[in-house]
């Protein structure tokens, strides 16, 4: 039986990625200068990465890209495979995923709940460890990668999507869009499309600092640079600390109840930084995630003196 057409429901879940919220972060604000955030945490998956994840499987299954039959390998941080684990069973498509085995139980938890097979690299060699593990697996011919890193389909999903809400949601006020630097797929296609909407909209992409870790922003050597990034798209990028992105991470969860990771805490830190040398501005930061996906580290318990 076909659903009646004035039932106000999705007819699946990835009908739900995307238009999340954005609030004004009340206690970084001040006259004339506005910080918000957008609450990425509310797609169904639980971050940003749903966008990316969609737009490259329904991509590459549109272009026949994947071979019949070949499984997917995909090296990650945590989020991206949690939202391609979420895509892919929908798809029927099997997943393989790679990450350091210091990633937090809850999303090796998430993923395999969804489906997806998890393969756990040696910390000491890092996301740049989990993508050869990857990449071997593809030369040997045993699976095709999706390369978040390398991937057309990463930023166009935020040209087509994050982009357009931002500019619609702020009414074109827009002044700073401020954004964690991981794949960088985020922050490359919604500069693109704010930029064509105003060339004057300045695009931050936040760092960390040499030693810093943070887990979702990178500070890439160069032989792992994600291939998707053009350093003209950003105007400027701002270093932050550990211990600057976990003091933020908490004040947001305390004084804003906008519960996220540490990427999340760390945009902000760097909005309030930028905010600090405006009269007036809009200032938006993306919140990559939920909070709870960290409950099992130590974000919201270590001492930061």
């Amino acid at each position: 039986m076909a659903p009646s057409p004035s039932l106000h429901a999705a007819q699946q879940v990835t009908d739900l990625i995307g238009r999340t919220p954005l609030v004004r972060l009340n206690t970084l604000s001040r006259p004339g200068v506005d910080i918000y955030a957008k609450l990425e945490g509310q797609n169904p998956g639980g971050s940003v990465k749903d966008r990316a994840a969609r737009r490259m499987i329904e991509g590459a299954l549109e272009r026949g890209d994947l071979p019949p039959g070949k499984r997917i390998i995909e090296a990650t941080s945590g989020n991206t495979g949690i939202a391609l684990a979420m895509i892919a069973r929908q798809k029927g498509l099997q997943l393989e995923l790679v990450m350091p085995e210091n990633a937090t139980a809850e999303r090796v938890g998430t993923m395999r709940a969804y489906g997806a097979t998890v393969t756990l690299t040696p910390t000491a060699g890092g996301m740049e460890g989990a993508i050869d593990y990857a990449r071997e697996q593809v030369e040997k011919g045993e699976a095709w990668m999706l390369n978040q890193f390398g991937n057309p389909d990463n930023p166009q999903a935020h040209y087509e999507t994050t982009g357009p809400e931002l500019w619609a949601d702020t009414a074109g006020q827009i002044t700073h869009f401020v954004s964690s630097m991981g794949t960088t797929g985020t922050i490359m296609g919604t500069s693109r499309y704010l930029k064509e909407q105003n060339s004057d909209v300045r695009i931050v992409g936040v760092q960390p600092t040499e030693g810093s870790s943070i887990p979702g922003i990178r500070r890439w050597p160069k032989e792992y640079l994600p291939t998707i990034f053009e350093p003209q798209r950003v105007d400027r990028i701002v270093d932050i600390s550990e211990d600057e992105a976990r003091r933020m991470t908490r004040q947001l969860a305390r004084d804003e109840a906008v519960f996220g990771g540490m990427s999340s805490g760390g945009a902000v830190a760097a909005a309030v930084k930028v905010a600090a040398e405006l009269e007036r501005g809009l200032l938006v930061c993306i919140i990559c995630d939920r909070g709870d996906r960290y409950l099992s580290s130590d974000l919201f318990t270590r001492d930061i003196g």
